[in-house]
């Protein structure tokens, strides 16, 4: 019985230790920011081969962004194609990329802006 009763301390003491270390999320604080893209937008056409610019709006980004940025091609089927640029300043508006030349011509094309972002242009195209 003794044995039993120790037990039971235990664990209520154990689990109100663990409710007291938890802190609550303070939401607020975190700086992900969803930018709008301005290009490309639905009327764009890129080349394979080509190199473009990705521009989105900045005047809402936060004080604090502390992630890499990066910048990826995606289809409507959410296949991630391969990075096309990494490590630039979101503050900065704009990034130029390049369309690899093993690109398959298609009108389903998205831009994802990542970091401490979430966002994707609309679809455009990208041609031969």
């Amino acid at each position: 019985m003794k044995f039993t009763t120790t037990i039971t301390s235990l664990i209520v003491v154990l689990v109100a230790s663990m409710l007291s270390v938890a802190a609550p999320i303070d939401h607020t604080k975190r700086d992900v920011w969803d930018p709008t893209i301005i290009s490309p937008n639905a009327s764009t056409v890129w080349t394979i081969g080509g190199t473009f610019n990705v521009t989105w709006q900045t005047d809402d980004a936060p004080v604090n962004i502390s992630n890499g940025a990066a910048i990826f091609l995606r289809t409507d089927a959410g296949m991630l194609q391969p990075v096309l640029a990494q490590g630039f300043d979101l503050r900065s508006g704009s990034q130029e990329v390049t369309v690899p030349a093993n690109f398959t011509p298609a009108t389903n094309y998205r831009v994802v802006l990542f970091g401490d972002s979430g966002n994707w242009s609309p679809e455009f195209a990208i041609t031969a």
